[in-house]
């Protein structure tokens, strides 16, 4: 069981409130695929291929695979890719390149990973959004990508060796997020985060024995973090039912993986409306013991239109409401009335 510090419970706990949730572990392999179905899925793998310190490289994939009710073979109905180049400090896009191109990706050159570069993108490829396309899923994960990168290095490197790597410095987070709010254990007296956080071995996301289910995940050895997600979405009846992983892990030095942050969402939308119905967010791994606490605030988001999640989940689970990478989570699924026309279509 959880049990969050003194005086650090969210505004949605009270003393009838049920036991707190806890970590479930890795949730392995994705589900089988449902006739009837789209699968959309993402990786954004991260790394530094002049050294730990230098340039960081992004490489994105995604793609949208429809598996067909009457039986026949899966179809991929959209795909896209992404590479750009980082300073680390300041997180400074240096270089992007996509597939397909768009106009507008021109506008995040010079543009330094966070809030910035979301609200540019929001603004210069607005079109790209509303037609919610795996391309600006990728985009939008630029900003977490490149916040959560460094992780990877406390996976290859003593802690007395971290100080003189170039990286930029730990930071203040006291009131960041749930797992981050004052009290928190997560945090040292000067607010920056405690280095120990508590990480779970995963399998690549593919190796479910099922050759359609992931678009093809490159093998990395070498040092490196992944962000990778899955949204299943299918209609029932008048109701969109959802299916979504979310999952930050690094390469380890002997081989494998290790996960720092990983949900599991599953949710439902009325057809005709697009409005959220239900939402569960289920904490499989998270860094520490005060996190899986934002994922009892999620039903602040039931009754906002599935499109509108992206700004509404950074309204209604600010702060200490809300956890960044179940933020980032659940602001995906703004993506799934466009997966929901390709079942239509």
């Amino acid at each position: 069981m959880i049990e969050p510090p003194e005086g650090g419970r969210t505004a949605h706990a009270d003393a009838s409130a049920p036991a707190e949730p806890a970590i479930g572990g890795p949730s392995g392999p994705a589900p089988r695929r449902r006739p009837g179905a789209v699968r959309r899925t993402s990786t954004i793998d991260m790394r530094w291929p002049a050294g730990p310190g230098a340039r960081l490289r992004l490489d994105g994939r995604a793609r949208d695979l429809l598996t067909p009710a009457d039986g026949a073979a899966p179809r991929v109905l959209d795909s896209a890719r992404l590479t750009a180049g980082f300073e680390p400090a300041s997180r400074t896009v240096e270089w992007l390149e996509t597939v397909p191109r768009r106009p507008g990706t021109d506008a995040l050159t010079g543009a330094r990973g966070g809030r910035h570069s979301r609200g540019l993108l929001a603004s210069v490829m607005a079109d790209e959004a509303a037609a919610g396309t795996g391309l600006y899923l990728l985009l939008d994960d630029i900003a977490g990508a490149t916040l959560i990168a460094g992780f990877a290095y406390s996976r290859w490197f003593p802690r007395d060796e971290l100080a003189v790597i170039r990286r930029p410095p730990p930071r203040p987070m006291t009131g960041v997020c749930t797992g981050f709010m004052p009290g928190s254990g997560a945090l040292m007296p000067d607010g920056a985060p405690v280095l120990e956080r508590h990480t779970e071995a995963v399998p690549e996301v593919d190796e479910d024995g099922d050759p359609w289910s992931w678009h093809e995940v490159e093998r990395i050895t070498e040092m490196s973090m992944r962000r990778a997600r899955r949204i299943d979405v299918r209609i029932d009846g008048g109701r969109i039912l959802i299916d979504s992983m979310f999952q930050d892990s690094a390469t380890e030095p002997g081989g494998g993986r290790a996960a720092v942050h990983e949900y599991r969402l599953t949710g439902e939308a009325g057809l005709g409306s697009g409005v959220v119905e239900r939402l569960d967010a289920d904490p499989r791994v998270l860094p520490y013991r005060e996190c899986p606490l934002a994922s009892r605030n999620v039903d602040a988001l039931v009754g906002v239109a599935l499109r509108d999640l992206r700004g509404e989940v950074l309204r209604r689970l600010r702060g200490v409401a809300g956890c960044t990478h179940l933020n980032d989570a659940i602001r995906a699924l703004a993506e799934v009335p466009a997966l929901v026309r390709s079942l239509q279509g």
